[in-house]
């Protein structure tokens, strides 16, 4: 039995036992890096997060192995109270598949390293890059006290990297926008604006950014929720 007391050698090995070549075909159909996979679902790997607790130094153990649930464990098991600026940066330094960015994203907000997104957007690489707009997404939604306009000041760097058509920053892109339109009634506007300048973009990765994000932003459904 997994326990609070488990060490990144016990939940490895118990990783080990759960292997499943099945799920490993069906991961690898939405783009997840299996080369160094076992195949075990995410609601499995709450589970084991969950009954194993949070430790900020076994988890850093847990991703050195490289292993993909390894990692996500580690994600899901880190103190986000605890983690710092330069860890965070470590992490990014592995980034390599798009399952891992939004996970550690979604640490990375919970943490209060918003700094970290500008820096990020400013990466070449493809997966540091996308960190930044999934952290911009993930923010929009989750931080209910931050202010409108933080989030609205995000939409600058947005408009800057619209045009990226590698496929794991162009969807975050897209991602991002969406969130921070959907956000209030005060981020509804000035996003709509924004999409719809890049719909009207000559560069194909903008202008299909910009009409998928007004499509959204003028459903009937996103209108009647912001007014609420």
């Amino acid at each position: 039995m997994i326990g609070k007391t488990a060490s990144a050698a016990d939940l490895l090995e118990h990783l080990h036992t759960l292997r499943s070549e099945e799920n490993l075909a069906g991961i690898a159909r939405y783009g997840i890096v299996t080369d160094a996979a076992l195949g075990i679902s995410n609601p499995d790997l709450r589970k084991i997060a969950r009954a194993s607790g949070k430790d900020h130094a076994r988890a850093f153990a847990l991703w050195e192995s490289g292993i993909r649930e390894a990692r996500l464990l580690a994600l899901f098991t880190m103190e986000p109270k605890t983690l710092t600026v330069a860890e965070a940066r470590r992490l990014a330094e592995d980034f390599a598949s798009w399952e891992i960015v939004d996970a550690a994203a979604d640490l990375f907000v919970e943490a209060g390293l918003l700094a970290l997104i500008e820096e990020f957007a400013d990466e070449e690489r493809e997966f540091v890059r996308r960190a930044a707009f999934a952290m911009i997404a993930g923010a929009a939604v989750h931080l209910k006290r931050e202010p409108d306009a933080t989030v609205i000041a995000w939409l600058g760097l947005i408009e800057n990297h619209a045009a990226d058509p590698r496929n794991f920053v162009k969807k975050a892109v897209n991602w991002a926008l969406r969130n921070i339109g959907k956000r209030s009634h005060a981020c509804h506007g000035p996003a709509l604006t924004l999409a719809q300048k890049l719909a009207a973009s000559a560069d194909r990765t903008e202008r299909w950014n910009g009409k998928d994000c007004v499509r959204e932003l003028t459903a009937e459904k996103t209108l009647a929720r912001i007014k609420r």
